[in-house]
């Protein structure tokens, strides 16, 4: 009788320590299985490409590319393999930032091995899990209001730094090498996008949230 296939495991973490620890944790069940290691996150969308995990754990706090920009870049080349963040930082924006990347789950490592064994079967079968304070970060975050200037474009957030500087349509559309017309659509679409109804409200809205640098 054929033996069934193990879901294929890639443990990611900067610390030695703690993929051994995980590495031993794996074999205690019989359905999962170690796929690979990486110290970092350049090395973990590589490591990707060689094993093609199923599910890959992810610390998210590592030097040289870290863990959400690494979920991000194995999402976006492997989208068949499953990202499950398992950290020990409780902070709600990297909460939003790994699940934005594409994390399926998030969890502290402080889970026990039986959670973290079923999470990782959720995972790869397209089910998310998360600790509570990923959770209450989710709620916390859907009774935010959304911050001003949160959908202006790249374009407009320069439009919007050299309104702060002063200058006005004409002065901006020479800088940026367009038409005054094309300038002076970008500052009302700026308005209209902060709520504003003058130039004047524009740029104190500006400072007072830092929106340009």
């Amino acid at each position: 009788m054929t033996e069934p296939r193990r879901l294929q495991v890639l443990l990611v973490d900067d610390h030695a320590m703690v993929r051994r620890g995980l590495a031993t944790f794996l074999k205690a069940f019989d359905d999962l299985a170690l796929a690979g290691e990486a110290a970092q996150g350049e090395e973990a969308v590589r490591r990707c490409g060689e094993v093609q995990p199923d599910v890959v754990l992810m610390d998210l706090e590592m030097p040289v590319m870290d863990g959400v920009a690494a979920t991000r870049a194995i999402r976006e080349r492997f989208p068949a393999v499953r990202v499950l963040a398992l950290t020990s930082f409780r902070d709600e924006e990297l909460v939003q930032r790994a699940l934005q990347a594409g994390a399926i789950g998030y969890l502290l490592k402080n889970v026990s091995a039986e959670d973290l064994a079923t999470a990782i079967r959720a995972a790869h079968a397209g089910r998310p899990t998360l600790a509570p304070e990923a959770t209450q970060a989710l709620v916390h975050a859907a009774a935010r209001p959304p911050v001003p200037g949160h959908d202006l474009t790249p374009r407009e957030r320069e439009v919007l730094a050299l309104m702060v500087q002063g200058l006005s349509n004409t002065a901006i559309a020479a800088r940026l090498v367009v038409s005054p017309s094309t300038a002076k659509a970008h500052v009302s679409s700026i308005l209209a996008k902060l709520g504003v109804t003058s130039r004047t409200e524009a740029v104190a809205l500006a400072m007072q949230h830092h929106l340009v640098t």
